[in-house]
């Protein structure tokens, strides 16, 4: 029991972690893009709705569902340029070589100049929302979140599992309201 002082601010903070819901502030992170680049979440949603997008990662394999997702968004990118939406995709995943294993995700995509991939080196952004998906072969939990102009999450979708998916043409609909 003396051990478990030491762990409990560890543990306090895991536990209070909380998945932004409707009508929350989306909580404010900074993450790099694969050049190094800071983006902060709160200046891009100064700018413009965001549209926020958990991938899995590299959890062993690049996942096909997120690619499908991403080239589903990428097909619709004059939709959101046009709905003047930024769309952040994070890619998860321990350090060491997660900037090779979100280029290589990368690979044979371009991003338009309202979309941006950062990386999450060791979940910070992750365990922040509460999207830590802590098993075998995982990473995170393939989420969407919508945050407008003033920080407020207008959109929630969180799967607890691979597939359900938020699709360019759902979001695409609430970016309109």
């Amino acid at each position: 029991m003396p051990m478990l002082k030491y762990f409990l601010p560890f543990l306090g903070s895991i536990l209070l972690a909380a998945t932004p819901a409707l009508r929350d502030k989306a909580p404010d992170f900074t993450l790099s893009d694969l050049e190094g680049k800071p983006v902060r979440l709160s200046q891009e949603y100064a700018q413009a709705p965001v549209v926020l997008v958990m991938l899995r990662g590299f959890p062993g394999y690049q996942c096909p569902l997120c690619n499908r997702q991403v080239q589903d968004f990428l097909k619709n990118s004059d939709a959101f340029a046009a709905a003047g939406a930024r769309l952040l995709l994070v890619y998860p995943g321990p350090p060491g070589f997660l900037n090779q294993k979100a280029e290589e995700f990368l690979k044979g995509k371009t991003l338009p100049a309202n979309f941006h991939l950062v990386i999450d080196p060791g979940y910070t952004f992750t365990n922040l929302y509460g999207l830590r998906w802590d098993s075998p072969q995982e990473t995170a939990y393939p989420s969407t979140f919508i945050i407008n102009k003033q920080g407020v999450v207008t959109f929630a979708k969180v799967s607890r599992e691979h597939g359900d998916r938020a699709t360019a043409a759902e979001l695409l609909e609430h970016l309109k309201h």
